[in-house]
């Protein structure tokens, strides 16, 4: 467990990356207790020098003992640097906060949403924590407050999630593909497996033997993990021309009836979410409207008609922010203030 300090020495791992910048940003913005601010990445990016409160602070690499005097590492690497290092950081005696795949299913290792299972951070078993895939934290953020209210049973969700998911060569390839084929010029798909400019691709991630993606098994298996194993989930995940932030299309069923007003009322005081719901003014989530922000804005809540006790809406978040770089942060707060 975390020893209590006034400030904390606080590394991130993976440091230069789309998301390790959000986070060196995010810690900033929120004021964390930092006592020194260390930074590692790749050995290509080793010696480069990122700002942080106004300071220059240089890029480290990462070696055995790199980790000693660090209290919280946050990790955003990759699935296979962060098995292999987040384990060093354990054994150095500090907390990895990882915002990879590597851990989430592991039995041993919390996976955390502060404001959904806070309560999972009281046993930390392998020195390890694992932050959830970008899109299961805004929907499980939007679902605790109803499932508490009215016990989900079973929710559809499709997601249509933004080319910074896959990372900055993937925002790169969707700029100029579009400013090619606009300008009437071949571009060669080289990060995803077809055209992105002005298409949707119905796969992220590698299909699996059940013919669902990776991506769609995360979010059915850690929603599971977070929030209740007998909730019944399945999900379509897309890919969409969006430079940043995610949306989602929520059918949920519930054993209790709830009225779409009554889910706007429990929403409207959930934390970390933002009800934003007016569609006769043309008010609804939209990926333009969560860039940049913490909130996962929630809207067009309306009851499904072909069921008893059930409910659509319309999800959006910034997926860099909340869906990966905030919610790290946010853990490591959870943590020093237990």
């Amino acid at each position: 467990m975390l020893k209590k300090k006034d400030k904390y020495v606080v590394a991130v791992v993976g440091a230069t990356g789309a998301v390790g910048t959000e986070m060196i940003f995010t810690l900033e913005q929120r004021d964390f207790p930092i006592e020194r601010l260390r930074l590692f990445a790749s050995e290509r990016s080793v010696g480069k020098e990122l700002e942080y409160k106004g300071q220059k602070i240089k890029v480290e690499g990462l070696t055995k003992t790199c980790f000693e005097g660090i209290d919280i590492a946050l990790f955003s690497a990759g699935g296979d640097r962060s098995a292999e290092w987040a384990p060093v950081a354990a054994e150095s005696g500090c907390i990895a906060i990882d915002n990879s795949n590597a851990w989430r299913m592991d039995p041993d290792v919390p996976l955390v949403v502060p404001e959904v299972n806070p309560g999972a951070l009281k046993e930390i078993r392998k020195g390890i924590i694992a932050n959830p895939n970008c899109s299961t934290i805004q929907m499980v953020v939007v679902l605790k407050p109803i499932h508490d209210a009215a016990k989900i049973k079973r929710v559809i969700v499709s997601t249509y999630q933004a080319v910074s998911g896959t990372g900055q060569k993937a925002i790169d390839e969707l700029v100029n593909q579009t400013a090619a084929i606009l300008n009437m010029k071949d571009y060669e798909p080289k990060v995803y497996p077809h055209q992105i400019a002005f298409n949707c691709l119905p796969q992220i991630d590698v299909f699996m033997d059940n013919d669902y993606t990776k991506e769609e098994m995360k979010m059915v298996k850690e929603t599971k993990k977070i929030l209740d194993d007998s909730i019944k989930v399945t999900a379509t995940c897309v890919r969409v021309p969006v430079i940043n932030g995610h949306a989602e299309s929520l059918n949920i069923e519930t054993e209790k009836k709830l009225s779409a007003n009554e889910a706007r009322a429990i929403l409207s005081t959930a934390p970390g979410v933002m009800v934003f719901d007016a569609p006769d003014r043309k008010i609804y989530p939209m990926q333009i409207v969560a860039d940049k922000k913490d909130e996962t804005y929630v809207g067009r809540i309306r009851e499904d008609e072909t069921i008893g006790n059930g409910l659509n809406m319309w999800i959006a978040a910034d997926n860099l922010r909340k869906g990966a770089a905030l919610n790290a942060v946010q853990i490591a707060e959870t943590l020093i203030k237990m």
